[in-house]
């Protein structure tokens, strides 16, 4: 990654560096800032947002030694936590009060001191801790939003004491009742944001909670609902395509889950898979459910 007068240094010309662009051999990221194009085409969606955070600090290195430090959602995207429909601004806390057209309009400038302990490195890059990011991206979500984001950051460690602690210092502050609601219904055994919104749709429909993460055995080995009512023997999945990109290929995954399935509902479980656009239907959701859970 190089900012254009570092290349100009180096005695390329703005015509040769012009001529790269065009051709795809450089990729500008942020004005001033280039990088390679393979390394570019090789990044996935949430690796290309880290590397415009990336980009803008090797634009503002004087201002970053200076004690800008990475926060809210751009802290969250370097911690990998999950984000759901969040905002694609660059958020930075600095020790001092600026003015806003000092910063670039997708930059959002946050004036206050951390503490102690609240800012680390990510990828070289100045980042606040996790607890601290989780706390500061609460308050500015909506509840689903936030839901979905402290469900992965308990599961990634997330201290919940601390941020409950935090939580009752913020009384009248913009954005604590979303954040508080999400806090005291947030649960780490929820793997993946459809999870999170599935749960959530379960509990707002008046459903009784269900057991999360349960293991059945059969033949072919062990199966792990997400969501499970095992005094009905009824148990409902969320069926995401991410889950089946993790580790193995999509038609392997997709067949050795059917065939332990198979063997689940000859052991007396009946089984409902939703998929995205059920969780905005929400009539529909709830018809499938009472099906399910009366049998």
């Amino acid at each position: 990654m190089w900012r254009t007068e570092e290349l100009l240094a180096e005695g390329l010309s703005k015509r040769r560096i012009n001529e790269y662009l065009s051709s795809g051999s450089l990729v500008k990221v942020r004005t001033g800032v280039l990088v390679r194009g393979a390394v570019w085409k090789g990044l996935s969606d949430a690796g290309r947002e880290r590397a415009q955070l990336a980009a803008y600090c090797h634009q503002t290195l004087r201002v970053t030694a200076d004690g800008l430090t990475f926060s809210h959602t751009s802290a969250a995207r370097l911690h990998r936590l999950y984000l759901w429909r969040a905002d694609q601004l660059i958020h930075v806390i600095i020790p001092y009060r600026a003015a806003r057209a000092s910063h670039a309009t997708d930059v959002r400038a946050h004036s206050g001191l951390l503490l102690p302990g609240q800012r680390i490195e990510i990828d070289g890059l100045p980042v606040t801790t996790l607890d601290r990011a989780v706390l500061d991206c609460a308050r500015i979500l909506n509840y689903r939003q936030a839901l979905i984001l402290l469900d992965h950051g308990l599961r990634r460690g997330c201290n919940r004491e601390w941020l409950e602690s935090a939580c009752a210092d913020l009384v009248g502050a913009r954005g604590v009742v979303a954040f508080r609601k999400a806090l005291t219904f947030a649960n780490p055994l929820s793997e993946s944001p459809g999870e999170t919104l599935t749960r959530d749709a379960i509990a707002k429909l008046g459903f009784s909670d269900p057991v999360l993460q349960l293991r059945a055995q059969t033949p072919r080995g062990a199966y792990r609902f997400d969501f499970a009512w095992p005094h009905l023997r009824a148990a409902l999945e969320f069926d995401g395509k991410a889950k089946y990109f993790d580790y193995k290929p999509t038609a392997e995954v997709i067949f050795e889950e059917r065939q332990r399935e198979k063997l689940l509902t000859e052991q007396g479980w009946r089984i409902l898979r939703i998929g995205w656009k059920d969780l905005f239907d929400e009539r529909g959701l709830k018809v499938r459910l009472l099906r399910l859970l009366r049998g």
